[in-house]
């Protein structure tokens, strides 16, 4: 016969599989959350992930420049190139310089993240991807080492970047974080936190993501607004979907229903009781919209009595076959113009040194052209930013800019030279996660001797 704690678990991770569409719907939003494993913290730090949904390109987002690194960029991708004459007001300048003369530039249209670049609040970090072990191109070629499933499919290589395994997977690492730390919340519910719908990332093994709109929590409307113009009403269907019931199925509904009818109260309550943001987000933008709902809450952190939170915010769009010349900067002054407004917002809130933003995208893509855009590719260039962030630096080698040349598998498509999991347990440690709960929180971590990037302060 299968024990209570089993069926509690099949209801449990069932509550979670039945939202995996994009957005769940208001009150369901919150599934059951078990007791998380306590991990002490007396301050507050949050970490925002940002995920570039369809593969964001590398090569047109950190730019080549150095004379002889540009010009082997143009060669390779001719049509899709961004011109050099057009990147001088984008050019990075770290504390130390890359070797063999190397240089970068943003795109264009990330001329917003130069400043925080400059003032040593951001790092950009050179071929992130993911990866099971380190993993040379000679065995690659060979098929002699593990290599995560499913290369170059974009569902498949969202999971494994946000949960270390393929679709299906029911837990991420900043979900199992979030297990680590939910207990020491003063409401675990707000513990891990989407404003973009349902992602894996967020999910642990004890602790579910509560979703948020852009405006706020989306509460079951028949309560917050008499139904049939009816008060009585309203109450009445209350009682029905919080009652206890002894069906187990009917238990942890009301159960569920409970608490989200409570979350949605205490953080309407919350909001509204915090000073007003003073920082002028971007309208139109969408991603500005859900990184301003992310400062709100940050605002709120006092009054919901949070001390560690993992929020996750995205973007569409970067599934760039064609038109990248055109869609790809609309993209670019998106995420720079979105950034730049919540890394001012941290600072204004006084949390600059307690928040961490960083993206993340399926993969990135290939160098060589796809007609007048760019195919899939693997490792990929990415942010990290912060007042923590050991910034105005690049982290990683700069790749060798060819078509299968020894740091790409073909077309360009960078071999990962720093994987996702020594990625993760960077932010994870600056977090507060002990090196013993890493292996728990990143799987493959155990199989790299460089746990630690160095690229976020103590």
């Amino acid at each position: 016969m299968t024990s209570i704690n089993s069926r509690r678990e099949f209801l449990k991770r069932a509550s979670a599989v039945s939202m995996t569409g994009v957005a769940a719907p208001w009150a369901l939003n919150l599934a059951a959350m078990g007791e998380a494993a306590a991990a002490a913290a007396t301050d507050y730090k949050a970490l925002v992930c940002v995920f570039l949904y369809g593969g964001n390109d590398y090569a047109n987002t950190v730019v080549p420049y150095d004379f002889a690194s540009h010009t082997a960029y143009q060669n390779q991708r001719a049509a899709i190139a961004i011109d050099r004459a057009t990147l001088g007001g984008t050019v990075l300048n770290p504390t130390a310089a890359l070797p063999g003369g190397r240089q970068y530039a943003l795109a264009p249209e990330l001329a917003p993240l130069v400043p925080l670049f400059d003032a040593g609040q951001m790092a950009v970090m050179l071929n992130v991807g993911t990866l099971v072990q380190p993993t040379t191109k000679l065995q690659f070629t060979n098929k002699s080492t593990p290599l995560p499933p499913k290369l170059f499919s974009h569902n498949d290589q969202q999971s494994v970047w946000q949960s270390s395994s393929p679709e299906g997977s029911t837990s991420g690492w900043g979900g199992r974080m979030g297990d680590l730390f939910a207990a020491g919340n003063g409401n675990a519910t707000f513990t891990c936190v989407s404003v973009a719908g349902n992602a894996v990332y967020l999910s642990g093994q004890s602790t579910v993501q509560y979703q948020v709109s852009s405006n706020g929590s989306v509460p079951l409307s028949a309560l917050k607004t008499p139904l049939f113009g009816s008060q009585a009403c309203s109450d009445a269907l209350k009682k029905l979907v919080t009652a206890p019931g002894t069906h187990l199925f009917e238990a942890e509904h009301a159960r569920v229903m409970k608490r989200s009818i409570e979350a949605d109260a205490e953080l309407t309550s919350a909001l509204a009781g915090s000073t007003a943001l003073r920082t002028v987000f971007p309208t139109g933008n969408p991603l500005a919209s859900q990184l301003a709902m992310v400062a709100r809450m940050i605002s709120a952190r006092t009054a919901l009595t949070a001390k560690r939170q993992v929020f996750f915010v995205s973007l569409g769009g970067f599934d760039n076959h064609d038109n990248i010349l055109t869609d790809h900067p609309a993209l670019m002054a998106t995420v720079g113009q979105a950034l730049a407004a919540f890394q001012a917002a941290t600072a204004e809130l006084g949390v600059a040194n307690s928040v961490t933003t960083f993206t993340a995208s399926d993969f990135g893509r290939t160098l060589t052209t796809d007609g007048d855009g760019s195919d899939h590719g693997w490792g990929s260039m990415h942010f990290v930013l912060g007042g923590a962030v050991k910034g105005k630096a690049f982290y990683g080698a700069p790749p060798v800019i060819a078509n299968n040349g020894p740091d790409d598998v073909g077309q360009g498509r960078l071999l990962p030279s720093m994987a996702v999991d020594q990625f993760g347990a960077t932010l994870a440690n600056w977090f507060g996660v002990s090196s013993t709960d890493a292996v728990s929180v990143l799987p493959n971590i155990g199989n790299y001797s460089v746990r630690d990037l160095g690229f976020m302060t103590a």
